[in-house]
């Protein structure tokens, strides 16, 4: 008798039935001929003659060894000549009894993924996440672009509309782009996506959208939010299930961030960021979506991305049977499983760890990035005269405002962001005398924000992203800021505090500061 799935003492129950959501394509897949064989090569002294396999004697590796660092090392003063005290060891035999060896992880593997793997992820998403229905699984993937793409095509239909945050990361909009998908964005505040104006915007459908339609999904990044840097805390989310629910629609809940998750910063606030323990650290997380859902409508992606390494493109799907079933079918014809080289590697360093040692190892990662943000925002501090958004008469100004030095001339504002990697810049373009010698474009905005991208790579040579390429794809005939229904005289740069040093960035915006006071100043 199998017993029932609890959380705590209360039986969890199972997910309901959404396969109304899926989409012709995914309802048309079969299972693949091949795969379908994996299941007999567990029968003991089978003798298979039906895999076109290489023999792994053939595979020009005898073993190899990583050398890791302990989860205790700390990540801001790696030595750079370690001893071999400093390192921790982990070798793959070509043959284990344990299956984490060369001749399993560089032979086809099973689309499901590394059964070391794919345990270790269900218990880490139970102890960490703990979902709120019984029957949850998980699905290996080739990271969250790879896993992003597979759930547009298990949902979308050409010409549907998809649900987006008000400005949303890129490489997302290109998987639904092609299939003649169109996005309508959700306003954000300081938290993120509003959960107000996604009330507004459902119970308002079928009278400003007569004929087209009602979205069916909803792709968010809860977590440092991709650009914004927002993190949603758990009430909000609790808001945007309940709609979910009402009005039926999937969660793509996309959380590459979601252990660099920061306090709040104030300026000028030199504290010391206090080491935590695991257990403290995951007390600090804000609640997965997972936690919330009784009925299996979240699709939870997460990654080795931002915490290991991007380049193993390795992650994981949690979901429902439903749809871990069909997005398995496309995994067997698109890309068959992640790397066996990625996933031996990472399952032998997880299970090394162990879960305890993994929550320092975060722990201490969040850390770095904290003091990575504080720094460049105290650079920002150093050269701008920030002042809070509150004490300014600007109108929809949020966080810090950043006025030139010795002038009343505001020239951004930007909220401190509470996870991720991103610095979201605002800026008020009516402010700079240059922008009035663009009011003839079709589009101002996007042509002066053009100019200063241009003056900051050439002449600064430093390098921003354009914050119009975060704006959701409406169609053809919403390309410019005001055909989008954006706010008119702002502009956006994303700015990346992951990889520059201190003195970095603080040489980056003295530069960026030249450039700005020449375009803002009379």
């Amino acid at each position: 008798m199998t017993v029932p799935p609890t959380n705590g003492n209360a039986v969890l129950p199972q997910a309901i039935d959404l396969s109304h959501h899926l989409n012709s394509l995914s309802r048309a897949r079969q299972p693949s001929p091949l795969k379908f064989l994996f299941k007999y090569a567990a029968i003991p002294n089978l003798l298979s003659f039906a895999g076109g396999v290489p023999h792994p004697s053939y595979f020009p590796f005898h073993d190899t060894t990583i050398s890791a660092y302990p989860f205790t090392a700390d990540p801001s003063s790696f030595p750079s000549n370690p001893t071999e005290g400093d390192l921790l060891p982990l070798l793959l035999p070509k043959y284990g009894s344990k299956g984490n060896d060369l001749a399993t992880a560089l032979q086809y593997g099973a689309s499901t993924g590394h059964p070391t793997l794919v345990k270790w992820a269900r218990e880490f998403t139970q102890e960490i996440f703990k979902p709120a229905y019984g029957d949850w699984e998980i699905l290996l993937n080739d990271g969250n672009t790879d896993a992003w793409s597979k759930i547009v095509r298990l949902l979308l239909e050409p010409g549907d509309t998809l649900l987006t945050e008000e400005y949303t990361f890129p490489s997302a909009q290109a998987a639904w782009i092609p299939l003649g998908v169109t996005a309508v964005p959700i306003k954000m505040d300081e938290h993120g996506l509003r959960a107000d104006h996604l009330s507004k915007t459902l119970a308002e459908w079928e009278t400003t959208r007569p004929g087209v339609r009602r979205p069916k999904l909803l792709y968010i990044i809860p977590v440092g939010s991709n650009p914004t840097g927002s993190t949603m805390p758990a009430h909000r989310r609790q808001e945007i299930y309940d709609l979910a629910v009402e009005y039926d629609i999937i969660i793509a809940e996309d959380d590459p961030y979601t252990f660099l998750q920061f306090p709040q910063y104030t300026v000028g606030d030199k504290t010391a960021v206090v080491p935590q323990s695991g257990e403290d650290f995951k007390k600090s997380l804000v609640p997965s979506f997972l936690n919330l859902d009784t009925q299996g409508r979240v699709i939870r992606l997460d990654t080795f991305s931002k915490t290991i390494g991007p380049g193993f493109r390795v992650g994981y799907f949690v979901a429902n049977p439903l749809f871990t079933e069909r997005l398995l079918r496309s995994t067997e014809v698109d890309s068959q499983a992640p790397s066996g080289w990625s996933q031996a590697i990472l399952a032998s360093l997880l299970t090394t760890w162990k879960n305890s040692g993994y929550l320092h190892w975060l722990s201490n990662l969040r850390d770095q990035y904290t003091l990575r943000r504080n720094h460049l925002i105290d650079s920002l501090a150093s050269s701008f005269d920030l002042r809070p958004a509150g004490s300014t008469a600007i109108p929809n100004a949020e966080g810090l405002v950043a006025f030139l030095e010795g002038s009343e001339i505001p020239v951004f504002s930007f909220v401190p962001p509470t996870g991720g990697m991103f610095l979201w810049l605002k800026f008020y373009l009516t402010e700079s005398p240059n922008f009035k010698s663009f009011s003839a474009e079709e589009d101002p905005e996007q042509a002066f924000m053009t100019h200063l991208f241009e003056e900051l790579a050439t002449k600064a040579t430093i390098l921003l992203v354009p914050g119009a390429y975060y704006s959701p794809w409406q169609g053809k005939d919403k390309t410019t800021t005001a055909a989008r229904g954006e706010e008119l005289g702002v502009g956006y740069f994303r700015v990346a505090y992951s990889m520059a040093t201190n003195e970095e960035m603080e040489e980056g915006v003295r530069r960026f500061e030249i450039v700005i006071r020449k375009e803002w100043e009379l």
